[in-house]
């Protein structure tokens, strides 16, 4: 499965307003008589999602590399049930976070050898990869207080520590840089309605 596939990813730290977007498109072409399907990483199938049960309950200490393979298995599970039959369906498929977050959290939050982050990707994906992703960009600090502000309680990840997603945050935007056909970064603290403008617009040049 090769070519600008209908596949779009939301990318950013914990808070970044991906899953508002996310919603915003999904009714934006619900109104175009669009089909489209979202997930979400992890989870989108009943394995993935009790891999995602695992990875964010405060109880469970989970080592780096058991944290990556977990997240690999988690999205190879969702690639091969749901994403790709939806994309040969002919689907627009929208995602909050695929593989770049694994580079952005596990690469550079966790410091792992990001070619060896690449090869899992290859196998868990295959060549199925978002066509283009857009990254919600915030401050670590503006993060903390919409977590806050959201009431619930932090999970396994959004405890990490203020230097672990300041490394998160640098290697989003160094991953953007990096492959910038492929990205699109937003000023996450713009107003809901004035980012999801901007990224219908930019949708618009996939022919979406």
């Amino acid at each position: 499965m090769t070519g600008n596939l209908p596949f779009f990813s939301l990318e950013g730290v914990d808070g970044s307003g991906k899953s508002t977007q996310l919603a915003l498109l999904i009714e934006h072409f619900q109104k175009s008589g669009r089909t489209t399907i979202s997930v979400r990483e992890p989870g989108g199938t009943p394995v993935s999602n009790a891999i995602r049960a695992l990875l964010l309950d405060p109880a469970n200490d989970i080592r780096p590399t058991a944290e990556l393979l977990l997240y690999s298995a988690a999205r190879a599970q969702l690639v091969e049930s749901v994403i790709a039959p939806a994309l040969q369906a002919g689907k627009i498929v929208l995602a909050d976070r695929f593989g770049w977050s694994t580079l952005a959290y596990q690469g550079f939050g966790r410091g792992l050898d990001q070619d060896v982050i690449r090869s899992l990707l290859k196998i868990a994906c295959n060549d199925v990869w978002p066509t283009h992703s857009f990254l919600l960009d915030i401050s670590v600090s503006a993060m903390r207080a919409r977590l806050e502000a959201g009431g619930r309680p932090a999970d396994r990840m959004e405890r990490e520590s203020q230097d672990f997603f300041t490394r998160v945050r640098e290697g989003y935007l160094s991953i953007a840089a990096q492959n910038s056909q492929r990205f699109t970064v937003l000023d996450g603290a713009q107003a809901p309605e004035h980012l999801h403008r901007l990224i219908v617009k930019k949708l618009a040049d996939f022919g979406i």
